[in-house]
């Protein structure tokens, strides 16, 4: 059946035309969330806003990404993938030019919710159609190339958004979508073909219950995740609600998705063991890199003072890892099990996480060169046999549906990763400072003598003594 399935959906074109097509829309959504968090500052700035205020930014983008990908398979199947993904680039893009033109928070908001709609099915439409493009023994090679865009992007983004808002303003942030969205159209309209499943799918009615309880429940929990930490997580009555309101929209949505005939989403895909196990896998991983991508530069910015074009020059070399582990992955995952490359790829993470959390500020700009460069390597051998394990036992038209599933568990996965971060930063900064004033002297004459001395820049006395 594979065999007959892959022949089917043979592209017309050379199968790496297709990849770099979609890949350009892939590579352009995630390298826009990692660019935009570094601009924030600014963007609050321009906009009059709190930096409070600015981070609905990010969270507008993420709740309305959220509901769109694991919905893109009906709207796929209704509307045509190929025709379905131009409307997303195309979405994408207008929404790019508003973002980087906006005059009020109010209205960058609106263009992000637009912005993260659109968005929101160019990561499963992409894999979909590049696991379709290539034959079952060289899906390897096609998620080495997907790889690209998912573990590559990110890293770059802050190096890329931190020069641009440095070098010219935050708004070019989202301008840079503009060029690469119209090649991207251009592309996928000229190299991408529909598969016959496809054209000749029964599309069955549009799932209204389990797309409204789609929205509720990831836009809760991406709520909570985002804003949680700064409202003291169950201590505020309305996270309270909203992780009720949470569980009870996902355990709904689960009992209908698994019960209805014709489901918006597919969840008894799951009941297949390679791709449940992936789910859980790929869940892991976003957490574990989610959480280092944050932590890292603000180590660099907050403590030791570099700006953020600099500390995304240091983090950077992590996608120069990940580009030279890619050919190597994709050379042996089609002739290693690939359970042993995944297995050295979470141990070797997992080493340099080890060497990462053992940091101090005597630390110079290379000290962490090769780690950083090792970790983007071992990203490679992670994501990319989880990724070819989980599909390699679904028929070609349940990768679709299989996709949507696979890149929200990701990104889910991916926003905990952020949440633990901050809140495991902010906790720890707290207890630390509390430690500092329990047990700093006040009354020592070489505690005061150094505030003095700290103070005179300041153009006045300091005397800890008296209340401020």
């Amino acid at each position: 059946m594979a065999d007959s399935n892959s022949q089917a959906q043979t592209p017309e074109v050379s199968p790496w035309l297709v990849a770099i097509s979609v890949m350009l829309a892939t590579f352009m959504e995630v390298l826009d969330t990692a660019i935009a968090s570094v601009a924030l500052p600014y963007i609050a700035g321009s906009l009059s806003a709190s930096n409070d205020e600015a981070t609905w930014v990010l969270t507008s983008y993420l709740v309305a990404n959220a509901v769109i990908l694991p919905a893109s398979n009906w709207f796929s199947l209704r509307f045509g993938r190929k025709r379905f993904l131009v409307i997303c680039v195309l979405i994408f893009t207008t929404a790019s030019f508003f973002c980087g033109a906006a005059t009020s928070l109010a209205f960058i908001l609106i263009a992000r919710i637009v912005q993260g709609a659109g968005g929101g099915a160019l990561q499963p439409l992409s894999q979909a159609i590049l696991l379709e493009s290539f034959p079952p023994q060289k899906r390897g090679i096609a998620m080495a190339v997907f790889a690209f865009g998912v573990v590559v992007a990110p890293v770059l983004g802050p190096t890329l958004g931190g020069w641009l808002t440095d070098a010219y303003s935050w708004r070019y942030a989202f301008y840079i979508n503009i060029p690469i969205g119209i090649l991207a159209v251009f592309m996928i309209g000229r190299f991408v073909k529909d598969p016959p499943y496809i054209k000749n799918a029964k599309v069955s009615k549009f799932d209204n219950l389990g797309f409204g309880l789609l929205i509720v429940w990831t836009g809760c929990l991406q709520v909570v995740l985002d804003k949680g930490q700064e409202d003291d997580w169950f201590g505020a009555t309305w996270i309270r609600y909203a992780v009720t309101a949470f569980f009870i929209a996902l355990v709904w949505f689960i009992i209908h998705s698994m019960r209805s005939k014709t489901p918006l989403v597919n969840l008894r895909i799951l009941k297949d063991r390679n791709f449940a196990v992936g789910c859980l896998l790929i869940a892991m991983f976003g957490i574990a890199i989610y959480s280092m991508i944050t932590v890292l530069p603000l180590f660099y910015q907050e403590l030791l003072g570099y700006t953020a074009f600099t500390a995304g020059l240091v983090v950077g070399p992590r996608g120069i890892g990940s580009i030279l582990g890619m050919p190597v992955i994709g050379f042996l995952g089609d002739k290693l099990d690939a359970r042993y490359l995944l297995t050295f790829g979470f141990i070797i993470f997992g080493i340099t996480s080890l060497i990462f959390g053992n940091i101090d500020l005597s630390i110079g700009p290379t000290t962490l060169l090769w780690p950083i460069i090792i970790t983007g390597f071992a990203l490679s051998f992670v994501f990319v046999p989880i990724t070819t394990q989980s599909y390699g036992t679904l028929r070609n038209e349940q990768i679709g549906n299989a996709s949507g599933i696979f890149n929200l568990v990701r990104n889910i996965g991916g926003s905990i990763g952020i949440s633990v971060a901050q809140t495991l930063l902010t906790r720890r900064a707290d207890y630390h400072q509390n430690q500092i004033t329990n047990y700093v002297p006040q009354t020592q004459i070489w505690f005061q003598q150094q505030t003095a001395m700290l103070s005179r820049p300041l153009g006045r006395d300091f005397n800890p003594g008296n209340s401020m």
